[in-house]
């Protein structure tokens, strides 16, 4: 039972950028991954897994820590091509994943697109037609602050602010967690992730504090990667 990183590194606006999507194995090697990247990286996470001498018929789960567009960007692609996946998202950001309700991200960048420097228009324009491009998927599994999941593996933390129904996943047994965008690293430190998108900065805070205040040896982000302290 072991959690690694797989580093997705790609071009955005003519600059290097790295992604670090999670992957829990269990104890029988099935495979659970957390966050999907941005739109058709399917296929370098399927490499990223590959390489690390795992196939992809292990794949059992995939956890959505939040909706954001290189969170669940390629969500739709593996449900498509490996239908027995179980889709793992909190009550909340589950209603935005299926589309039962418009996102709070699309909302807020709409509302920002209002406002935004002219010089900033062209890039709020892509932003929200990459919002609106994400294709909605049903979530099979649908959880809550204090739920236990993975075999009694891992304990499901509430950590509202970058969006409201963000979770972060805490594997007590392996000393680790998993931030999603609720931590970013920062060298050797932790910070909220783009203050910009926060939807509610002093609960954004309030989160980031409760992971600091885990008893853990390792915090995988989303963005910055592995943290060993």
């Amino acid at each position: 039972m072991k959690i690694i990183e797989l580093p997705i590194e790609f071009e955005f606006n003519g600059q290097k950028n790295c992604i670090y999507p999670s992957l829990f194995i269990s104890n029988n090697d099935e495979l659970t991954l957390v966050d999907t990247g941005y739109a058709n990286f399917l296929p370098l996470i399927e490499n990223e897994i590959i390489k690390n001498g795992y196939e992809m018929k292990q794949l059992k789960n995939v956890i959505v820590t939040h909706y954001d567009d290189d969170h669940i960007g390629s969500l739709y692609d593996f449900k498509v091509k490996y239908p027995q996946i179980n889709i793992i998202a909190s009550e909340i950001e589950s209603t935005y994943i299926s589309g039962e309700i418009k996102s709070e991200r699309l909302v807020q960048a709409e509302d920002m697109l209002e406002n935004f420097p002219k010089k900033d228009l062209e890039f709020g324009i892509w932003f929200v037609q990459q919002l609106r491009k994400l294709k909605h998927v049903a979530v099979d599994e649908k959880v809550n602050d204090g739920d236990i999941i993975l075999d009694s593996k891992c304990k499901i933390i509430a950590t509202p602010g970058h969006t409201s129904g963000h979770i972060t996943l805490y594997f007590p047994s392996l000393k680790s967690v998993i931030t999603g965008d609720a931590a970013v690293k920062n060298y050797d430190d932790l910070i909220i992730a783009n203050p910009h998108f926060c939807l509610d900065i002093k609960q954004a805070e309030q989160s980031l504090n409760k992971i600091k205040n885990l008893k853990v040896k390792y915090i995988y982000c989303y963005h910055g990667g592995k943290l060993t302290l």
